[in-house]
Parts: structure tokens; C-alpha cells; sequence
């Protein structure tokens, strides 16, 4: 570039620096396949902004093969004029995932670790949100499309607690419309 504008390398980088412009940072992105998709994109849109009353709003998702790491050493305590310090290996003590959901509106992180991320380990971490939270509120989780989501075990354990919480808070199971209506599925 530099030489085509007949100005100097450094130049064309104080420009490119000046205007946030870095040529050589690549982002990709891929479009659904799915064919519902600016549906649900448009209803979990709609979940963030303009919440159902009574609703509390989770973000959902679980990051698997996290490494537990422990430092072979324990380092040297901070002194003044020197940091902290660690020995460069490590030792191995396997994996964990790690179930989290975000309340957006709070900043509030539910989390729970589990050997593995299967349906077994996610539906005892959705049991605990349903402890942690407010008995009062439905639950309305966001969640991607994985299969451990949308087990049937896991629908019917939703199911039941939606039924559970329309009877506790003063919902017609018949009727059409609910004062807390039930949180739908993500997927």
C-alpha cells in the first residue's frame, strides 16, 4: 500500500493505527441452515429485551475439556519489587466441564462443574438453577442446539417443572394464557 500511495511503511501504519484498521485480522462467521432460524433469532431478541414479567432470563451454555492444571511448586510469595512467580510445568488432573448461565439483567453467573456434558450432568445443573433462583419467576433459558439440551429427559424435567410452577403460582394449566407463561425450549 505504502508503495503503490507513494508514501512511507510507517505512515500507511500510523494511518491504519489511527483508524482502528488491521487488514491483517480475519473474522468469519457462519449463517444457520436452520430453517426457523430468524424466528428463533428474533424470539430470543425479544427474550432480551423486553423480558416477560415474573421471567428471569439465562443464558446457558457449557464449556467442556477444561483442563484442571496444578503447578507442580508452589511459587514464591509477592515481596516488594518482585511479582509473583510459578514454575513453567504442571500437573495433569484430567478434565472437567463447566455449566454457566448469565442473568444478562445482573451480571449474576450460576455455574456448576461436571466430569462430563451429557444430559445426566446438564439436567442436575438446571435442577440447581431451579434452587438458586426465585421460586416465583419462570425460568427462560437460552441455550444452542446440542443435543444434551434438548434430551427427551431433559424436556420432560422442564415440563414438569413449568406444570409445577403454574400450579404454585396461580396458573391455569387449561387455559390458553398464563400470568407466568412457560419457558420454551431453546434450541
Amino acid at each position: 500500500m505504502a508503495e503503490a500511495t507513494g508514501v512511507s511503511k510507517a505512515t500507511v501504519q500510523r494511518l491504519w493505527s489511527a483508524n482502528g484498521i488491521k487488514p491483517h485480522v480475519t473474522r468469519t462467521f457462519k449463517l444457520s441452515n436452520d430453517k426457523n432460524f430468524e424466528t428463533k433469532f428474533w424470539d430470543v431478541i425479544g427474550l432480551y429485551l423486553n423480558p416477560p414479567d415474573r421471567a428471569l432470563v439465562l443464558c446457558c451454555d457449557e464449556k467442556s475439556q477444561c483442563q484442571a492444571l496444578e503447578r507442580t511448586q508452589p511459587g514464591f510469595p509477592v515481596m516488594r519489587g518482585y511479582s509473583r512467580t510459578q514454575t513453567h510445568d504442571y500437573k495433569r488432573n484430567g478434565a472437567v466441564t463447566l455449566f454457566a448461565a448469565l442473568s444478562y439483567l445482573d451480571g449474576k453467573i450460576f455455574h456448576q462443574t461436571a466430569a462430563r456434558h451429557t444430559h445426566r450432568q446438564w439436567l442436575p445443573f438446571l435442577k440447581q438453577l431451579d434452587r438458586d433462583t426465585p421460586s416465583d419467576l419462570t425460568l427462560r433459558l437460552i441455550a444452542d442446539n446440542y443435543a444434551t439440551h434438548k434430551h427427551a429427559k431433559v424436556k420432560s424435567w422442564i415440563q414438569w417443572r413449568n406444570q409445577r410452577h403454574r400450579k404454585t403460582h396461580g396458573c391455569d394449566t387449561t387455559a390458553s394464557r398464563c400470568t407466568s407463561p412457560p419457558p420454551p425450549v431453546r434450541g
